[in-house]
């Protein structure tokens, strides 16, 4: 029992009980975001790319720069790949521990998250629909059973895409709704570190390029830190400002 009282007191020291989440959904501009995203989410399903691609390609038409990085198929580090993107999927839900019996800030998580995945999905399968270029093992010879219909979807990498847009999501809603929290900078690391994990289990496993993994990152990572700014409440929103720079723009934000 004293074991239990002092886990509890741990956990509400590190995730500090807010009355409100600093994010919330907003009908008006979620029905458009909503509407945009399943725009962007249904299409690949009824289009398909076309798998003109042969089946042994030539190493020797590969750019230098994923020539370099090139790996025949592991069956173990795809799994790997695959446990990664699914574990990560999961994970944005650390940063509603503190509002969980808030119905509205589940809500607006839920939005969120939809939002998120639906358009990092979307956007990945319409370029690999739009490019349909050969995997990596391809080009070691023969096909893994089971891949016969996949293997012309190299470009870009959806897993890495899926992974960093989780693990953008949860870095950036961690570090708004509880800037003090001692767990702020592992959290935005490990979250980071795994997605990273996941890109490099692409590319070892055979199954992408470099430059699949790098598209795909910054697919990712633009919806999932764009998604929840967009849901800022109007308080919080104001605290971002945007500043011109000589070589570009500059993100601040005042607490």
């Amino acid at each position: 029992m004293k074991r239990s009282s002092i886990l509890c007191a741990m956990v509400l020291t590190v995730f500090t009980i807010r009355a409100e989440s600093r994010y919330t959904y907003d009908a008006p501009k979620d029905l458009f975001l909503g509407t945009f995203a399943l725009g962007v989410f249904v299409p690949p399903f009824f289009v398909s790319g076309s798998n003109s691609k042969a089946v042994t390609a030539d190493a020797g038409t590969v750019n230098p720069f994923d020539r370099s990085l090139m790996f025949a198929y592991n069956k173990p580090l795809d799994i790997a790949g695959d446990v990664g993107m699914y574990g990560l999927a999961v994970l944005p839900v650390i940063s509603l521990i503190g509002n969980i019996a808030n119905i509205n800030a589940v809500a607006s998580y839920a939005i969120m998250y939809g939002e998120a995945f639906s358009l990092t999905y979307g956007t990945v399968e319409i370029i690999k629909d739009a490019t349909s270029r050969n995997r990596p093992y391809t080009y070691f010879g023969g096909i893994p059973a089971g891949m016969e219909e996949d293997y012309y979807n190299s470009f870009p990498s959806r897993h890495t895409a899926l992974a960093f847009m989780s693990a953008g999501f949860l870095s950036s809603t961690f570090v708004t709704e509880y800037p003090d929290s001692p767990l702020k900078i592992p959290v935005v690391v490990i979250s980071n570190a795994l997605a990273v994990g996941v890109g490099v289990s692409r590319i070892a496993s055979g199954n992408h390029f470099l430059t699949d993994v790098l598209v795909g990152g910054a697919i990712g990572s633009l919806y999932g830190y764009l998604i929840p700014f967009l849901h800022l409440r109007k308080q919080d929103a104001a605290r971002f400002a945007l500043s011109p720079m000589a070589n570009g723009f500059m993100l601040t934000w005042k607490r």
